[in-house]
């Protein structure tokens, strides 16, 4: 009998994704086990904290004389076990919730994350958008909590989007946007910082959060015979929505809003379909005054939010007068003869 070689690819690729998928299953199964585990352990010397450090110290030795091959029970640890007992006093959540993500991860959240409710946050985060360390690291380090939950948020979502669609979309959405990842430069365009921005592309959509879908830059849409170019065009897979998003390097003024009102009316005439909900429009401005922004936004029936962004060297103001000047630094630079080593 011939096989028939599409079928035979095919059935390969199914047999590869059960692999696959059992190996997850087997990994997250492994992890859980650990992470109660260490729970359980932490809650140990917790009920005998009576003993102090030298318990640890004690129980530190005598776990590696009696099993010499198992790593992860260095007095360090142990003090870390303890201490995720002590934070997670739920049974119920850990098991369901906390074992969900690494040690590793569940290390950086406790070190790095006062507030209970933030913990819960990020973890919840962790397993949805299924952070690696570094990201999550990194979304700590950049306050993402505060950017998400905590700001008050400069849109008119609620008025123009269905109940669902609105939550969902200023959940989403962050005030401000941190490109650090951009070095900044005053001089600056927009069509400079938009270029840097789909560069790292990658980057960009780990900032913007997950859902989103890069369609394209300087996206080319045509109304009565003219050519428009929209900054950044994103589709958004919850949402189910296009996302147009304009690069602003200065600050938020009313005409900005106009603009792109003007451009999701565009979008939803040429792009999208009966299955598409209405397309969304975020604005990014170096800086906004939050009054002048929501007077933009009062009666416009289109859904708009409006955030900041911060890109990599900006600084305080209170250090800006302690640093030389772009002129300052040329004429030092200019004093020397010799090239200058990237060393």
């Amino acid at each position: 009998m011939l096989i028939n070689e599409n079928d035979y690819l095919q059935t390969i690729q199914k047999i590869k994704e059960e692999i696959k998928a059992s190996q997850y299953r087997a990994i997250k199964t492994v992890n859980k086990e650990l992470i109660l585990l260490y729970w359980n352990i932490g809650n140990v010397i917790l009920n005998n904290s009576k003993w102090g450090n030298k318990f640890i110290d004690s129980l530190a030795k005598d776990i590696k004389m009696e099993f010499p091959e198992i790593k992860g029970f260095s007095i360090r640890n142990l003090k870390y076990m303890r201490k995720f007992a002590e934070l997670y006093t739920d049974f119920e959540f850990v098991q369901t919730v906390s074992a969900q993500i690494t040690w590793s991860h569940n290390i950086e959240i406790m070190d790095k994350v006062k507030s209970q409710d933030e913990r819960k946050w990020y973890i919840e985060k962790a397993i949805e958008n299924g952070w690696s360390l570094n990201v999550l690291a990194t979304q700590i380090k950049t306050n993402l909590y505060k950017r998400q939950v905590l700001v008050e948020k400069t849109t008119n979502y609620e008025k123009n989007l269905p109940k669902t669609q609105s939550t969902i979309a200023k959940g989403i959405l962050k005030d401000p946007y941190n490109f650090d990842f951009i070095t900044f430069r005053e001089d600056m365009l927009e069509v400079q910082l938009e270029k840097e921005l789909v560069k790292q592309v990658t980057k960009l959509l780990l900032e913007l959060g997950s859902g989103f879908a890069f369609v394209g830059n300087q996206y080319h849409i045509e109304v009565a015979g003219e050519d428009f170019y929209i900054d950044l065009l994103f589709y958004h897979l919850k949402l189910k929505c296009y996302v147009v998003i304009e690069l602003k390097t200065g600050k938020f003024v009313p005409e900005y809003a106009g603009k792109l009102n003007f451009y999701l009316s565009a979008v939803d005439d040429i792009l999208k379909t009966e299955q598409d909900n209405p397309t969304i429009g975020l604005l990014l401005c170096r800086e906004k005054n939050k009054l002048i922004a929501e007077y933009a936004l009062k009666d416009m029936t289109k859904p708009i939010g409006i955030s900041e962004y911060k890109l990599f060297g900006e600084l305080p103001d209170e250090f800006e007068d302690a640093l030389p000047t772009i002129e300052d630094l040329e004429k030092r630079i200019n004093f020397f003869d010799g090239e200058i080593s990237d060393d």
